[in-house]
């Protein structure tokens, strides 16, 4: 190749920005070839395993002789049938196997072929941001717009909603052409938002009002704590003549490299990712597939059950934090804690949330997700995945205290420190 050709990128690659985790990374994998111990909160890679039946059902199926040709597209019958019947278990939703539920590789995958097959050059879409990157690059990789609606993260429950209610309104209405598409994500990642259902009531009459697309991105949809259930926008009377909603068993069943997710709800759009999808791929495994039918006809106490080890973690994380100063919200929902950076190290040090993720791993051997790498807004954040068991969470708590008071910081600090 022509030297002069080793840095050329394509036009829609130009569009993308370094991918900013991948700095924290490099860093990361130098650290622990120099033999330094770092506890990994940076990517929510859920390191609890699947239900011991489930992994049991992929092995017995692998090994049979007849399975192991290209599998559908959309999802063998019998997959699509449990997750309409987990549906309407779990949310009260009915669903049509046949034409309102889809099996993609991920939710990922899912969520950018739908962008592919609903937008073109010209068209626009409206993303909350902060947000979990491929929401707001994947209209961006097919040549559309986006127009962002940063989100009111100081605020929770109906002051949340009432505000981002607002700023929707805001951004539709000064956006020309008028958007397309509206990208939500609850409970969302990053920041954890939760919303209740009078706030998808509210989403869906604004869609129908205004010939507007829903994608709601439900990945989060069974890890939740106290006394809160997200709900699902399809149990709202209509939603599924606006919307569809990615449904993931990566983080509900702790699935997450088995690539096994749908997209469920308006026929129109899973009608047309149906036939995008039946041009670029053979679909997940077929014994991959037969697992995820015991998983989803599985009781929910399996569900609930990863779902408290997440709550330990959320507890053991939030009040170590609290305790030595860093003041942070106890999430009711997700496998994350999305952390505002104390104003001495923003205001005083001068410290952007990668430069705090950097400090962190250097000094505390800890390691965090910068809130820029989620999107501008992000800024002055940083967000923790619940990916450590409880005694690395409480070394790491002790280490960023002893980091913290080397910094400077310890006046802030409330006597009595951590109890490791």
């Amino acid at each position: 190749m022509d030297k002069n050709m080793e840095n050329f990128e394509f036009p829609r690659i130009r569009r993308l920005p370094e991918y900013v985790f991948e700095q924290v990374n490099r860093i990361k994998y130098q650290l622990r070839r120099e033999g330094k111990d770092i506890v990994d909160f940076g990517m929510g890679n859920p390191d609890i395993p699947p239900p011991k039946h489930v992994v049991e059902k992929l092995c017995e199926v692998a090994k049979r002789k007849n399975v192991h040709g290209y599998s559908s597209s959309r999802g063998i019958p019998r997959l699509r049938k449990a997750l309409a019947n987990f549906y309407k278990r779990r949310f009260g939703v009915e669903l049509d196997p046949e034409r309102e539920v889809i099996l993609t590789i991920g939710a990922k995958e899912g969520y950018s072929h739908l962008m592919l097959a609903m937008l073109s050059p010209g068209d626009s879409a409206i993303v909350p941001t902060p947000t979990y990157p491929i929401h707001y690059y994947a209209p961006i990789i097919v040549g559309a717009e986006v127009r962002a609606l940063p989100l009111p993260m100081e605020l929770e429950g109906e002051e949340f909603q009432e505000e981002f209610l607002r700023r929707l309104y805001d951004v539709y209405n000064s956006s020309m052409p008028s958007p397309s598409v509206l990208v939500i994500s609850f409970p969302h990642n990053p920041t954890t938002l939760t919303v209740d259902l009078d706030f998808f009531k509210e989403i869906v009459r604004f869609a129908k009002k205004n010939n507007l697309w829903v994608v709601h991105d439900n990945a989060y949809a069974d890890i939740y704590f106290d006394d809160y259930v997200p709900p699902s926008i399809l149990q709202v009377e209509g939603a599924k003549d606006v919307a569809v909603e990615l449904y993931s068993l990566s983080k509900s069943f702790s699935m997450a490299g088995w690539r096994v997710a749908f997209a469920v709800g308006n026929p129109v759009l899973v009608r047309n990712l149906q036939r995008l999808k039946s041009y670029l791929d053979y679909g997940v495994f077929t014994p991959i597939q037969v697992a995820a039918i015991v998983a989803l006809e599985s009781d929910y106490s399996v569900v609930r059950e990863i779902a408290k080890v997440y709550e330990k973690r959320r507890n053991h994380l939030v009040n170590g934090l609290n305790r030595i100063g860093w003041e942070v919200r106890k999430p009711k929902a997700t496998m994350f804690v999305w952390a505002k950076i104390p104003e001495y190290f923003t205001e005083v040090k001068g410290m952007g949330s990668l430069d705090f993720a950097k400090f962190l791993l250097y000094e505390a051997g800890v390691a965090v997700s910068p809130g820029i790498g989620f999107g501008k807004h992000g800024e002055g954040w940083v967000r923790f995945a619940l990916v450590e068991n409880e005694m690395r969470i409480k070394q790491a708590v002790r280490g960023i205290k002893r980091t913290f008071k080397k910094a400077g910081f310890y006046g802030h600090l409330e006597k009595g420190g951590v109890n490791a």
